[in-house]
């Protein structure tokens, strides 16, 4: 899927780096505004009236994120001449300017799962993805709900999708940890003369 990305025009990549940093849905990501980053500290702070939720939060965005902001803006200023206002605009000719809508991202990420040939790749998939990256790298299930703008803990699991493997590989950790709490308890008992 990545290698079809990189033969998407710059906006498109910067689209898909935030949606899968950021665990954005469709409409969040459609309604960045170029005032939301705080670039220096790697943040978009999400307004609460562009939010599922309706509640604002911060979430985090990485290195190469923030490499194809920098580049998408210079290429926007080129063609559109301004930086404020929403992030997103169209370069086609029948909107030349106008700010991106939900349905066109729909499209291109239709058109990169065509290209790819992953049938079911959705703009949902890259949130999927996030949130399950999260849960491998042991953040908590609080704090991905958070992440994530989730106010139940239930609706945040739907969205982790944890293979066999590393529930068993997880199982094994905690229990090699246990069971070596455990030697280490028996041992005061072979200690005592």
């Amino acid at each position: 899927m990545l290698v079809a990305c990189t033969t998407e025009p710059l906006r498109n990549r910067l689209m898909v780096a935030l949606a899968y940093d950021r665990a954005l849905r469709r409409e969040e990501l459609v309604q960045l505004d170029v005032g939301d980053f705080e670039h220096a500290h790697r943040l978009i702070p999400l307004r609460a009236e562009t939010t599922k939720s309706q509640r604002a939060r911060e979430v985090a965005f990485g290195v190469t994120s923030s490499q194809l902001f920098v580049a998408y803006l210079n290429e926007r200023r080129g063609m559109f001449g301004r930086i404020d206002g929403p992030l997103f605009r169209s370069a086609s000719n029948r909107n030349y300017g106008k700010p991106l809508g939900p349905s066109t991202w729909s499209k291109t990420v239709e058109g990169i799962a065509h290209r790819a040939g992953v049938a079911r790749l959705s703009t949902h998939t890259f949130r999927h993805l996030r949130l399950t990256d999260l849960a491998r790298a042991d953040w908590t299930i609080d704090q991905i709900a958070q992440y994530a703008g989730h106010r139940d803990l239930a609706t945040t699991m739907r969205y982790i999708h944890l293979s066999g493997w590393e529930l068993a590989a997880r199982r094994h950790r905690a229990s090699a940890s246990i069971q070596q709490d455990r030697e280490n308890l028996l041992a005061a008992l072979a200690a005592v003369r």
